[in-house]
């Protein structure tokens, strides 16, 4: 599917059989940045450890640096100025057509036992704003409990106060989830550009599993809730631990479902996401990647593949963080900022003059016109010039499709072993299987990972070339390979949309080879073949370029 948003963000967003389709009855696949630590601030965000990894413990700190009164209006700023209309149109403007929206609990609830539950207006008013940005900007909005209440996760990312999961251990927390979410159903109910309701984020880590057979009767309970007054949004349901178990799904309990993983440090393959794909095809509804990230751009230029070959509908994790490369915007670090984390970690106090100069900093550079933009963390999502992609994430269509070998590998290299490609240099050591926030390394090891090829294979790869007003773009080709050892007159020949377009020549040692000639494409999701000639060669990546830089 084309990265085509012209129009496709119209209408209430729905489910059928296994595809998402708009208003007008398009087909849509989600393409999509969450915003996390906006409305639950996670302390790896702001470079915290372990003391100031959640909401509680960083308002805790700051009460306790500047006092209450300027910490209460340090975080109505905070929230104000976090995500912005500035925020909103540069996603809109990179294409992209939805945000994922992580919701604190506390952040909507009134404090106090009474009834009714009582919410914060304010803040309720600062999600209708963004949602009328949303709204003008074309991009679909989903509503994510990040943090219920009590905590659905009994860990720092749902804002637990007692590192145990009381969503699930006591009635008035699944009390307060059912009211909240009927709250914002009957808020959102008319709101098309809402595209559905995440009802729990990552319920219930594999140390809590014992409680497992409470998650689905309770998903069961919010979804006649918010049934009881609104009908046409979609319901979206995550798997328990880190919402990659999907043991959990028993029975379809909606008509207009779409079920969620989160996929991390981990391989970005086909045989990786195989038991969702598998669960798609049995209840025949749409899945969703819903958060995935914090790696580097080469794996993201893989794994956001993975999801689009296999019509996954995906969102990034997360827009906008302190002083780090791989999202797309960074917060540039406040002078005097370990100060702070040296208290947290038992050290002096700062001075209240010195810790609000810190945190007015802070505040100032949060505003997306401070922030460092790095347009290359969604052009490797997106695989759309300037972009080098690795050789081992050729396409995930299958033989024929996105690769052609003569002869298979027999052995398992724990990597795309369904495809049967010569994949080399593969250190098994740094797959990880699961993750912690925040905690991850990044996927591919030190060593040179690339494909071997023989005279007449052949590696597909997909770019976007974006819509610059122009007719045709003009484009240099570069490639990082060389010849096995023995072999000469071998390289490389380049087709673009079945377009012949050159040779490159490949030496016995490893060089970067650029294609002789520029090549001129329209803008749209183009195809690049790379075939192999003249014997074994290896090739490390591939760069896509404008031509004027």
């Amino acid at each position: 599917m084309e990265h085509n948003r012209t129009g496709e963000v119209s209408g209430f967003l729905r489910a059928e059989g296994r595809k998402l389709v708009n208003g007008d009855g398009r087909e849509i696949l989600l393409r999509g940045v969450g915003f996390g630590s906006w409305l639950l601030p996670e302390g790896y965000m702001w470079s915290f450890p372990d003391k100031g990894d959640r909401p509680r413990r960083i308002e805790r700190m700051i009460e306790e640096l500047i006092g209450a009164d300027q910490a209460a209006s340090f975080w109505e700023t905070y929230y104000d100025r976090y995500v912005s209309e500035s925020d909103i149109r540069r996603i809109a403007e990179e294409g992209l057509n939805s945000v994922r929206v992580p919701i604190n609990s506390r952040f909507l609830l009134e404090e106090g036992e009474g009834s009714p539950v009582r919410y914060k207006e304010k803040h309720l008013a600062l999600l209708d704003r963004m949602i009328g940005w949303c709204r003008k900007h074309r991009l679909y909005v989903i509503l994510d409990l990040h943090g219920a209440p009590g905590g659905q996760t009994g860990t720092n990312i749902d804002d637990s106060e007692f590192d145990r999961p009381e969503l699930f251990l006591d009635k008035r927390n699944a009390g307060l989830t059912l009211e909240l979410w009927a709250m914002l159903a009957a808020r959102y109910k008319d709101e098309w550009i809402v595209a559905g309701y995440d009802l729990l984020n990552e319920p219930l880590p594999d140390w809590f599993a014992v409680y497992n057979d409470r998650i689905m009767p309770l998903y069961k309970e919010i979804v006649r809730a918010i049934r009881e007054v609104d009908d046409r949004h979609m319901i979206i349901l995550e798997g328990a631990h880190w919402s990659t178990d999907w043991s959990i799904f028993d029975e379809k309990i909606d008509h207009n479902i779409m079920l969620q993983f989160h996929k991390y440090w981990n391989n970005p393959d086909t045989e990786s996401i195989q038991a969702y794909l598998d669960k798609r095809e049995l209840w025949d509804v749409p899945i969703f990647m819903g958060e995935g990230g914090e790696n580097n751009k080469e794996w993201y230029a893989g794994a956001f593949r993975l999801f689009e070959d296999h019509g996954i509908s995906w969102n990034f994790w997360t827009w906008k963080k302190l002083e780090r490369d791989n999202s797309p915007c960074s917060i540039r670090r406040p002078e005097g900022w370990n100060l702070l984390v040296e208290y947290l970690e038992g050290g002096a106090k700062p001075s209240p003059e010195v810790a609000s100069t810190v945190l007015t900093e802070y505040l100032a550079n949060i505003a997306f016109e401070r922030c460092e933009y790095d347009p290359d963390v969604v052009g490797a999502l997106l695989r759309r010039p300037p972009v080098r992609i690795p050789a081992i994430f050729y396409g995930y269509g299958g033989a024929g499709i996105s690769y052609y070998v003569s002869k298979k590998r027999e052995e398992s290299v724990g990597f795309r072993d369904n495809d049967g490609t010569d994949i080399r240099f593969v250190d098994n050591r740094r797959k990880i299987p699961n993750f912690q926030h925040g905690r991850g390394e990044p996927w591919l090891p030190e060593e040179r990972m690339c494909v071997q090829l023989a005279t007449g294979d052949w590696l597909a790869y997909e770019f976007d070339v974006p819509d610059r007003g122009e007719l045709f773009c003009n484009y240099t080709v570069s490639l990082r390979l060389c010849a096995v050892e023995g072999e000469s007159e071998t390289g490389m020949k380049i087709k673009i949309d079945e377009r012949s377009c050159g040779f490159v020549q490949a030496g016995p040692d490893w060089k970067t080879v650029q294609l002789p000639n520029e090549i001129r494409v329209s803008s749209g999701l183009r195809r690049l073949v790379s075939t192999a000639e003249g014997g074994y060669v290896r090739i490390e990546w591939i760069e896509l370029r404008p031509s004027d830089g």
